[in-house]
């Protein structure tokens, strides 16, 4: 049990890679373990035609742009479902040659027993922290919108009480307590829904984005989006914290 309570503070004073999807669970742990350890780099899987990232769908420029703001590198490759694994395992290779000790991910309810990233980093001699392990949910999105993340809604299961509507709102209490009303995690850990993270206390600029059409596929709709431009530092605190772009 002692190594397994270690998820949650493995990062610290460590170095670390950061498995990223752009959404707010991941970000929040980054934040979170940075403040204990010396992050180096983000993990970022995309699809096979290496278009859009592998969880969230996001392009890989929206992904560099949040990278650029927050200050690291990003370690990707395009991969299939059947070559994942190995490939994921080939980036995690690289970052720790290049010094990562511990990966980092934003899961809360990983299970205690067969966690997938537990077992690909002990493949490759890696430790394994998961600031969030175990974290109420309220609890985690309360933490990371007090913290000053901004984060919109940009996949949504039509089939888990989602709307269209939904796609482009931002996190907020109100909003937040609207999703519980409506009985939908306030998390999306029930696969509810996915954000992108646009600012926060990580970040050195907001990011500007563009929406765009959304797109149907079976029971989901998604609003892609285009990098508007890159922001300037931080100025004023009466400075907008994030500006949406639609693309008609």
């Amino acid at each position: 049990m002692v190594a397994l309570m270690d998820w949650k503070n493995g990062a610290k004073g460590h170095k670390f890679i950061a498995s990223f999807s752009g959404g707010k669970d991941s970000v929040l742990a980054i934040y979170k373990a940075s403040q204990v350890g010396q992050a180096m780099g983000l993990i970022v899987m995309l699809e096979e035609e290496g278009q859009r990232s592998r969880s969230h769908g996001m392009p890989p420029e929206v992904i560099q742009a949040q990278a650029d703001s927050i200050g690291l590198p990003v370690y990707t490759a395009a991969a299939s479902w059947a070559d994942y694994e190995s490939v994921f395992l080939g980036l995690l290779e690289q970052a720790k040659n290049q010094g990562a000790e511990v990966l980092v991910t934003g899961d809360l309810d990983m299970p205690a027993h067969g966690c997938w990233h537990e077992k690909i980093t002990k493949k490759v001699g890696l430790k394994l922290g998961m600031p969030l392990w175990e974290m109420d949910h309220r609890e985690a999105v309360d933490e990371f919108i007090h913290l000053g993340f901004v984060t919109m809604i940009v996949t949504v299961n039509l089939s888990l009480g989602m709307t269209e509507d939904d796609l482009g709102r931002v996190l907020t209490p109100d909003y937040i307590k609207e999703l519980e009303a409506r009985n939908i995690d306030p998390c999306g850990e029930g696969g509810e829904f996915h954000t992108t993270v646009i600012d926060g206390p990580l970040f050195q600029y907001p990011i500007t984005v563009r929406k765009c059409p959304i797109i149907r596929d079976g029971g989901y709709a998604f609003l892609p989006l285009e990098l508007a431009k890159k922001e300037s530092k931080k100025g004023g605190e009466n400075e907008p914290k994030v500006r949406f772009i639609t693309k008609h």
